[in-house]
């Protein structure tokens, strides 16, 4: 795949300066702050009268900030009673839309920290929103939520601020006065810190994904992901003989890997794939969409044993009406260039037998499967006894009227569903009156797997079809990225560089596409999850098409209509789930009859 011309690198250089690892912690600037208020919740109704805050940077306060806010509400008595902030002391205190500003301008450059920082925080934004003030994007810390991931029971009872300060000796007691409750956490946070410092945790973005689980041998390898670019790509986990252990993606590469080390990716067997990990390649990618396929593409070559998903593409299963003198269904694992008509790609063997079955039910085509002359004279079968089989293999049926039913069948899988939708709802309900529930839910299952798969093969189709399509989206940063997709894989990407001629651009880019050559089946170039992942992107907001070659159209009366009612079944299922656990089933039985 090319990943087109002129790799615009240059967005990336800005984030190239940080630390190698980050932002080293003593050169960070906390504001610890926090609040007293009337209420537990700023949506419900509830005030701030008190915001306390310290700031600090390598360990020096840089300052404090203090003030009763007036909440123009009466403070309950039991608030009172705890904080001992009163009425009287609030009365001629500034209200919030003065206090507000103060504390922001205060903290403005710093990043946020509080104890149990959703609640604290989360005033202070429902508040700069109330008042109309754009919110600073802050990064925040949240020192309880680190605490229980640092603070062992031998340390401490509980995660409480009272319970964390007398842990790391804080000459500071908390007495829910805002104030003194911020200089307290500023003791916790430096006790934490001087703690993690000895697990090799130096940088704010260590400590804030910090995770105990997380063990120092893994630690000892971060510095696998230095080379590692700021930007979209790919990276691979390989062992000391090269072979590829783990395959992923990420808007990130340098954060995304560097995360495998210091904290958040505590998955077991992650750990295990890092413990035997001795180094890290990365490929940057013009654009997210690239990094995706080719992730997808890495995983299907390299097969890496830590790689649950996407391993094994070849085992798929397609339902094929063949071609010849009398026509019938069949379970295949590859496509030939045979003019026959196929469904799928089915990634379960079950769920292609699904699907077969509906096909069969409404349709009397033949099932056995060895080749009929175009004149047969054998004895009928057992289906065909039963009226299930137009039976050519006795003269039953002629050769016009078997041609017909085939023509109808073929409509089904490739146009319009409604054939079998109808055929297998009327079964349904005609089961369901009878209280034969569950052959009932065994035809709304074959029927879902039928819906399914032929809208998923019309989607891979339309765009399977066109041997070129050439979109464009506006990204966050302004410019516009660029796919080429021949054949409903993606050939080329590549994102404008500021300032240069796009018509251009997308011309060089065209000329420098893999190439890629038509073949049989939906999914004739690349694999069904690439292809929906192209799928995905070109169906977007903000797509805009540059250049379509051939027709890329989905059938109006097509499968995909019928889907929203299976997909709300399904949901509806899966809720019994949940419902059944809590009160104690194991089971949802049917009403006896």
């Amino acid at each position: 795949m090319s990943s087109g011309v002129q790799r615009a690198t240059s967005r990336w250089e800005s984030q190239r300066s940080f630390d190698e690892l980050g932002r080293p912690l003593r050169d960070i600037t906390f504001c610890v702050v926090d609040l007293e208020t009337t209420g537990g919740s700023a949506e419900g109704g509830a005030m701030i009268t008190e915001i306390g805050a310290v700031k600090v940077r390598g360990g020096e306060v840089l300052g404090e900030f203090q003030t009763l806010v007036n909440p123009r509400t009466e403070i309950p008595a039991f608030i009172a009673v705890l904080t001992g902030i009163t009425n009287t002391m609030v009365s001629d205190a500034p209200p919030i839309e003065s206090a507000l500003p103060a504390f922001l301008e205060f903290a403005v450059g710093t990043v946020l920290v509080a104890h149990n920082a959703p609640f604290d925080v989360g005033f202070l934004k429902h508040f700069a929103e109330q008042q109309g003030r754009p919110w600073p994007r802050f990064e925040v810390l949240d020192t309880a939520r680190l605490a229980r991931r640092v603070v062992t029971r031998d340390d401490a009872p509980n995660c409480k601020l009272s319970s964390l300060a007398k842990a790391f000796g804080s000459p500071v007691t908390p007495n829910h006065r805002a104030l003194e409750d911020a200089r307290a956490t500023v003791h916790v946070l430096h006790g934490m810190m001087e703690r993690l410092g000895g697990l090799g945790v130096h940088t704010l973005e260590e400590l804030q994904t910090f995770s105990s689980r997380v063990t120092a041998a893994q630690r000892r390898k971060r510095h696998l992901a230095e080379g590692l670019p700021h930007a979209p790509g790919v990276y691979l986990f390989r062992d000391e003989r090269a072979r590829v252990l783990y395959v992923g993606t990420s808007r990130d590469l340098r954060t995304r890997v560097r995360s495998y080390f210091t904290a958040s990716e505590t998955r077991s067997r992650m750990g295990e794939m890092v413990n035997i990990a001795s180094r890290v390649d990365g490929i940057e990618c013009a654009t997210a969409l690239e990094a995706e396929v080719r992730e997808l593409r890495l995983i299907a070559e390299h097969k890496p044993r830590y790689n649950r998903r996407s391993r094994f593409p070849e085992k798929v299963h397609f339902i094929k009406l063949t071609r010849e003198p009398w026509p019938r269904l069949s379970l295949v694992r590859r496509v030939l260039d045979d003019d026959a008509d196929y469904l799928g790609p089915f990634a379960s063997k079950k769920t292609a037998e699904k699907c077969l079955a509906a096909l069969h039910d409404t349709f009397p085509v033949r099932q056995c499967s060895d080749r009929l002359p175009r004149d047969p004279s054998r004895a009928p079968c057992v289906l065909a006894e039963m009226g299930r089989c137009l039976s050519p293999c006795d003269g039953s049926v002629d050769d016009t009227t078997y041609a017909a039913v085939v023509r109808q069948l073929r409509d089904s899988l490739l146009r319009r569903p409604d054939e079998v939708v109808d055929a297998i709802n009327h079964r349904m309900a005609a089961l369901a009156a009878d209280e034969r529930f569950e052959e009932a839910g065994i035809h709304r299952d074959r029927l879902s797997a039928f819906v399914r798969a032929a809208a998923r093969t019309q989607r891979l189709t339309a765009l399977t079809r066109c041997p070129e399509v050439v979109a464009a989206r506006r990204e966050d940063d302004g410019r516009w990225a660029v796919h080429v997709v021949r054949y409903g894989r993606l050939a080329a990407a590549g994102v404008i560089p500021a300032g240069a001629d796009a018509p251009s651009y997308v011309t060089t880019l065209r000329l420098s596409a893999e190439t890629v050559s038509p073949a049989p089946g939906p999914t004739p170039a690349a694999t069904a999850e690439e292809t929906e992942k192209v799928l995905r992107w070109l169906e977007s907001p903000g797509i805009r098409l540059v250049d379509v070659d051939g027709e890329w159209t989905c059938p109006v009366a097509g499968a995909t209509r019928h889907l929203a009612v299976h997909d709300a079944v399904n949901q509806s299922r899966l809720s019994l789930v949940p419902f059944a656990e809590r009160r104690g089933l194991t089971t949802v039985h049917q009403p006896a009859r």
